[in-house]
C-alpha cells in the first residue's frame, strides 16, 4: 500500500491509496462469483454462468461494490499510515481500475483543528450569585395557587387574571405561517406568556367579540423565520372566565403530595434551592465557555457544524409538536449553523482542555454525578442510577458532565474571577 496526503483548502485533506492492480481484480471475481450464485441467466444453471459473461452483463455494479469492499477494508490502515484523523466518514472522489500494475482510489475528507490553548490566567470571568429571599417564596407559593386555581364562565369584558378561550390566525405578508393557527386556545391574561402586545389586546374584551390584532415577533425569537417578523392575527374570544382562589389548607397541600402546609413550605424550599442551584451553575458554565471560546479562535469542520444544525433544526420541530405546533417543514438546517459552530467548537475547545490536563472522570466522580443527577427523579431515583449503570455506554453522556466541571473548574482556578449578586426571579426568568 502506498499513500499520499494532499491538504486543500482550510481542514480539508485529500489522501490518495495506491494498491496492487491484482487486489482490485481479486475482489471483482469475488463479487462476480457470489453473484454466479444468485443470478439466473437462459441456458445456464445458478452457479454455472462463465465468469467472462457475468463480467458483460453486471461488471459496472461488480466494479462498485468492488470498489467499497477495498476502501472499507483499506481506508482505516491507509489513514494510519498517513498520520491523519478524518472528522467525518470520507468521500470517494476518484478511483483508477485501468492501470494494470496499480488500483489507485482518492478520498476526501476534514481533519479537526490543531488547538493552542490559551493562557487560562489571562481570563476574566463573572460569576452569579443567588440569595432566596421570602419574597421569593411568596411569588413561588402563588405560582402553586395559580395551578389549583379554578375558571368559572363570567358574562363581562376581560381583565387581568382572568382566563380568555380564543380561537386564532397568525398571517406573515398575506400567508398564514405554520404555529400561527389554534383553536380552544386558553390562556391567563397578565402572564406575559405570550409575544408582547397579544394579552394586552385581548384585554377589555367580552366573548362573542372578534379582534384583528398588528405586532411584531422579538428579534430573539426562538422560531428564526418568525424572529423580528411582523405579523397580524385574527382572534375570536370564545370563553372570558373569572378566577376562583384555593385555600390554603391540608387539602391544598394534598394536591402536590404533601400532608399539610408545613411539609409543603418546606418542600417548596427545597426545591426551590435545587432550582436555583441548577440555574446558577448552568449560567456560571456558560460564562466560563464564553470567556474561553472568546480568547481562542480556530476553524471547525464544516461537515461537523452540518450535523450539529440538523440536530438543532430537529430538536427546534419536536418541541414545537410537543406544544401542538406545527413543525418547521420549510426551515433549512442552516438557519441554526451560528449556534451549531459554537456547540463544535466549545466541544473541541473542551477535548483539547481536558487533554492538554489529563482530565479524565473517574468512577467514583461517576457513581457521585449519578447521585446527583437522580435526586430530580424523587422515589425513582434508584431505577434512574440502575438505567445508566446496566449499560457503561450510557454513561457517556455522564463522563461528558463531569469532564465538563473539571475544564470549568481547571480554567477558574486560573483566572481572575468575580461575583454578581442576582435576584431569585432574575435567573429562573420569573415576572
Amino acid at each position: 500500500m502506498k499513500t499520499s496526503l494532499e491538504t486543500l483548502d482550510g481542514l480539508k485533506r485529500s489522501l490518495t491509496v495506491k494498491l496492487p492492480a491484482d487486489i482490485f481484480k481479486q475482489k471483482t471475481d469475488a463479487v462476480l462469483q457470489k453473484m454466479a450464485s444468485q443470478v439466473s441467466i437462459d441456458g445456464f444453471r445458478k452457479g454455472k454462468v462463465p465468469l467472462t459473461m457475468l463480467r458483460q452483463k453486471f461488471g459496472d455494479n461488480a466494479t462498485s461494490d468492488a470498489v467499497n469492499d477495498i476502501v472499507n477494508e483499506t481506508l482505516v490502515d491507509a489513514l494510519a499510515e498517513a498520520k491523519v484523523t478524518p472528522a467525518a466518514r470520507p468521500t470517494i472522489t476518484k478511483i483508477d481500475s485501468k492501470d494494470k500494475k496499480e488500483f489507485t482510489y482518492t478520498v476526501e475528507f476534514e481533519v479537526y483543528p490543531e488547538i493552542e490553548i490559551a493562557d487560562f490566567s489571562k481570563l476574566k470571568i463573572e460569576q452569579t450569585k443567588v440569595k432566596i429571599t421570602k419574597a421569593d417564596e411568596d411569588r413561588t407559593l402563588e405560582g402553586l395557587i395559580d395551578q389549583s386555581t379554578e375558571y368559572k364562565s363570567v358574562k363581562r369584558k376581560s381583565k387581568d387574571g382572568d382566563q380568555v378561550t380564543i380561537d386564532f390566525e397568525g398571517s406573515m405578508d398575506g400567508e398564514v405561517f405554520d404555529g400561527g393557527k389554534a383553536t380552544d386556545f386558553q390562556l391567563i391574561l397578565g402572564k406575559g406568556t405570550m409575544i408582547k402586545g397579544f394579552e394586552d389586546g385581548l384585554t377589555d374584551v367580552a366573548s362573542g367579540k372578534s379582534i384583528s390584532l398588528d405586532l411584531t415577533f422579538p428579534k430573539d425569537y426562538h422560531a428564526p423565520q418568525l424572529a423580528g417578523k411582523e405579523v397580524t392575527f385574527e382572534i375570536t374570544v370564545t370563553d372570558v372566565s373569572a378566577p376562583k382562589a384555593p385555600k390554603l389548607d391540608n387539602k391544598f397541600a394534598e394536591k402536590f403530595g404533601e400532608k399539610d402546609m408545613d411539609a409543603l413550605n418546606k418542600s417548596m424550599k427545597e426545591q426551590m434551592r435545587v432550582e436555583i442551584d441548577g440555574r446558577i451553575a448552568e449560567e456560571n458554565k456558560n460564562a466560563v465557555f464564553d470567556a474561553l471560546l472568546a480568547v481562542n479562535d480556530f476553524t471547525v469542520p464544516q461537515g461537523s457544524v452540518d450535523a450539529e444544525a440538523q440536530n438543532l433544526l430537529q430538536e427546534m420541530q419536536e418541541r414545537m409538536q410537543q406544544q401542538g405546533m406545527q413543525s418547521q417543514t420549510d426551515l433549512e438546517a442552516s438557519a441554526f449553523n451560528t449556534e451549531a459552530t459554537r456547540r463544535v467548537k466549545l466541544g473541541l475547545l473542551i477535548n483539547a482542555v481536558a487533554s492538554n490536563h489529563n482530565l479524565t472522570a473517574s468512577k467514583e466522580q461517576l457513581d457521585a454525578k449519578l447521585i446527583e443527577m437522580s435526586q430530580m427523579y424523587g422515589e425513582n431515583a434508584q431505577q434512574m442510577i440502575d438505567y445508566y449503570n446496566e449499560d457503561p455506554t450510557r454513561l457517556t453522556h455522564v463522563e461528558l458532565l463531569v469532564v465538563e466541571k473539571m475544564v470549568q473548574d481547571a480554567v477558574l482556578d486560573k483566572a481572575t474571577v468575580t461575583f454578581k449578586n442576582k435576584k431569585f426571579q432574575e435567573v429562573t426568568k420569573q415576572t
